[in-house]
């Protein structure tokens, strides 16, 4: 960053970069009690590729605490000028906006961006020669085809509101415009899945998961996703054989399905949407059509073909009407990009120049060929992938993966369900060792009550203590499974990996807390806590009306403990309840 150069104080915004080639303009066009919407332009009489252009403001550094973006995960940090990481949004991978936070958790600023197709560099950096906040927005950060005109909005918000608020505020501006209009969200994508990842990798076997799902689906578990594997007799986690997705794990897979219907649960299955393996046939088809042949795992499609495009669709088509599934699990989009390699025009046979909007053609025209066969499919995404327009054309948004990591898991969960509005956000599949105490595991299952559940243990060999513990509470998650995903959720302290979580809806609260600390609570008719830390003691600053309650407290496998009427005051009061377990304080009367 060229420190000499001026930068405007906000609400004034400065201009930097090559522009020589258009004529470019900043306009306010609208400012409501701290929340600025300006329109960014840039015109040409002749087609050019863009250089970077940023917009850059400047605010005091009063009461930051740190920096939120989509998936900084557990570096919500304060950064500094001299820092070269920066938020990168592009129409598959994380969502473009930016939330400086103070130390009570109110919103310092908050921008965002409507373009969330091409690529968009953000961040809000501490410049330390004048205790500033320097926030910027960069466009055209990589190679663009050339273009006569580009026009974008972007929002700023500066109320002194929590910082969720203005998050899911960002989320309902989004969704104003008609090119960004999330996906219908069906209840199969708000069930919770039994996942054949963790517990298979790519070792299915149909016997052992036809027992599964017996098991499974009396534990609440209503669908099925089949991992990779089911396309393959390959187990060396690679991606050599993808591209050609015939069933040969599993040859008679209308038959396997149907078997799982029978059982009582629904069926989807995963496929890596770029990726074509040199080892398949579809790799000699489509030789030189991909964005690039040196990726880690296997040569990317590229999605500005039209015969690619319809490739891709009808294996998901044929896979849809063939077996008849009820979901996909479309896996790796974010690798669809621009690669050093990748020739950005419109000829020999591509019908765009432009890569991230070919894949919201590509993205587009899957959904509307699979919901014309079946509206309520369900489509499931993983993160990064997880931004206004990834939300047209997925309803379940999964946290990454992050295998017997419960802290990562929550932290994911949450900065996805901050964006995801009304798109059922899903927890990391649930998974410990067999040899796990039932209270740590159940660590694992209390992350991610604020997600869909998605559990890859293998149930037929776990623990029965361990199968009571999941048990009970997917029995609670499905009780309460509105308060978790539709109530008013409040995460708090970003920087310290959201220790307390709480959602309320209808005079009922529940309260997940993960680390040492004093609940400030205002109990509702009904209030529960959820124990996921190290101690038993559960202290509560009541900060409504004191009265008489019903205490009920039960252990991670709902073994009762404690059952009694009791007057509770109004300030700080203790109960204590096992590792694990839970809370439930009923006010009466």
């Amino acid at each position: 960053m060229d420190r000499t150069i001026p930068i405007n104080d906000f609400p004034k915004m400065t201009l930097l970069g090559d522009t020589s080639n258009f004529d470019t303009e900043i306009n306010l066009q609208d400012e409501n009690n701290g929340v600025f919407t300006y329109e960014f332009s840039i015109n040409s009489n002749t087609a050019v590729s863009p250089s970077s252009i940023t917009l850059r403001w400047r605010i005091p550094f009063i009461n930051v605490k740190g920096v939120w973006t989509s998936t900084s995960l557990h570096d919500k940090r304060q950064q500094y000028d001299w820092e070269l990481e920066h938020l990168e949004s592009r129409v598959s991978v994380d969502a473009p906006v930016v939330t400086a936070f103070g130390h009570n958790d109110q919103n310092v600023i908050t921008f965002a961006c409507a373009d969330s197709i091409n690529k968009i560099e953000m961040n809000a950096l501490l410049r330390e020669e004048d205790n500033h906040l320097y926030c910027h927005l960069s466009l055209f950060t990589e190679r663009h085809p050339a273009i006569t005109n580009y026009k974008t909005l972007i929002r700023v918000d500066t109320r002194n509101i929590h910082f969720s608020e203005s998050l899911q505020d960002i989320t309902k501006w989004w969704e104003t415009f008609d090119i960004l209009q999330p996906a219908l969200v069906p209840d199969l994508a708000r069930t919770p899945l039994y996942s054949t990842w963790y517990n298979f990798h790519q070792a299915l076997d149909e016997k052992i998961l036809l027992e599964e799902c017996r098991q499974a689906i009396k534990m609440g578990y209503g669908l099925i996703i089949l991992d990779d594997g089911w396309q393959t007799m390959d187990e060396n986690r690679g991606y050599d054989y993808c591209g050609d997705w015939q069933a040969e794990r599993i040859p008679n897979m209308p038959d396997f399905v149907q078997s799982i219907h029978d059982i009582g649960m629904k069926v989807g299955l995963w496929f890596s949407v770029p990726f074509c393996g040199v080892k398949s046939k579809a790799y000699q088809r489509f030789k030189g059509k991909f964005l690039t042949e040196n990726h880690r795992w296997a040569p990317v499609f590229d999605p500005r073909y039209p015969e690619v495009r319809a490739y891709l669709i009808d294996t998901y088509k044929n896979a849809l009407v063939d077996y008849n599934l009820d979901a996909f699990k479309l896996d790796f989009i974010d690798d669809f990009q621009v690669y050093p390699e990748t020739i950005l025009t419109k000829e020999d046979g591509r019908d765009y120049a432009n890569v991230n909007e070919a894949v919201d053609r590509l993205m587009t025209d899957v959904m509307q060929t699979l919901r014309a066969i079946k509206p309520n499919i369900a489509i499931e995404f993983r993160q990064k992938y997880i931004g206004p327009t990834m939300r047209k054309f997925g309803n379940m948004f999964r946290a990454f993966d992050c295998p017997n990591d419960a802290v990562s898991n929550r932290i994911r969960i949450t900065d996805i369900k901050l964006l995801c509005g009304n798109t059922a956000v899903h927890s990391d599949m649930l998974t410990w060792h067999k040899d796990e105490t039932v209270e740590l595991a159940a660590f694992q299952v209390l992350n991610a009550m604020w997600g869909v559940p998605q559990m890859s243990i293998l149930l037929g060999s776990a623990k029965e203590e361990h199968l009571n513990m999941v048990n009970f509470y997917n029995n609670y998650w499905l009780k309460n499974a509105t308060i978790f995903l539709d109530g008013k959720f409040t995460p708090s302290n970003p920087l310290a990996n959201y220790p307390v979580l709480k959602s309320q809806k209808d005079q009922h609260t529940i309260v997940g807390i993960f680390d040492e600390s004093i609940l400030q609570l205002s109990l509702s008719k009904q209030t529960d806590v959820l124990n996921a830390k190290m101690s038993e003691d559960v202290v509560i600053r009541n900060t409504g009306a004191s009265g008489d309650f019903e205490i009920l407290i039960q252990d991670c496998q709902g073994n009762l403990q404690t059952k009694e009427q009791k007057q509770l005051p109004q300030g700080l009061f203790e109960l204590v309840v096992p590792i694990s377990g839970i809370i439930q304080i009923t006010r009466l009367g």
